[in-house]
């Protein structure tokens, strides 16, 4: 399978609580839901679109515990069946249940799992949101592809999908697009090490 991690950042990099105030308040977060008013009909097919690639998905346990809160109930929705039946997989040493069947609890050396996950045969892996997960699979080499959704909107706090310090990594842009609402949309492949040079064009 091919990990994807799909993240809705804001113009200064927060992926912090896109979907709202209450989302994600940790470290006194308090300007959660920044997404939300960008939303229009073209992010949502296209979102539909990237599920629909999806064979399985994986979280970290702050997204999870608001999913399988959530998802569960909304069996009207057009992207119910897909999350609610798919395997799911959940990277936590604290988590001692999973109720959002199917789910299972990957503990311990999850970077040596989900290369496992990924060598089983499928499509896409799916990271959606789980930004610190997403970090330290990028670190370790796993991502293949990033999908980004950058709000235009710059809220000035909040965790940064790439910090400071955080791993070097080359990217290729493979497509690039913006809905009528705002919304950027860029998809990468990971190439690996970036590479420097020196500029050397004339005046």
């Amino acid at each position: 399978m091919k990990l994807v991690l799909q993240e809705f950042l804001t113009l200064d990099g927060v992926s912090q609580g896109p979907g709202a105030p209450d989302e994600d308040t940790s470290d006194g977060f308090t300007r959660g839901g920044w997404f939300v008013p960008h939303l229009d009909e073209a992010f949502e097919r296209l979102a539909g679109e990237w599920l629909a690639e999806a064979d399985a998905f994986l979280f970290g346990r702050r997204t999870y515990e608001n999913f399988a809160r959530d998802w569960p109930r909304m069996t009207d929705h057009p992207f119910a069946g897909i999350l609610n039946g798919l395997p799911k997989y959940v990277a936590s040493d604290t988590l001692a249940e999973a109720t959002w069947n199917p789910t299972t609890i990957l503990s311990g050396d999850v970077a040596a799992q989900v290369a496992d996950l990924k060598r089983q045969p499928g499509r896409d892996l799916q990271i959606h949101g789980s930004a610190r997960l997403g970090q330290s699979l990028l670190a370790a080499g796993l991502v293949d592809e990033l999908r980004l959704a950058i709000a235009p909107v710059v809220v000035g706090e909040g965790r940064r999908l790439f910090p400071p310090g955080g791993t070097p990594t080359g990217l290729h842009l493979t497509e690039q697009r913006t809905t009528p609402a705002g919304i950027s949309v860029h998809i990468f492949t990971v190439t690996g090490t970036p590479g420097y040079a020196t500029y050397g064009g004339g005046e």
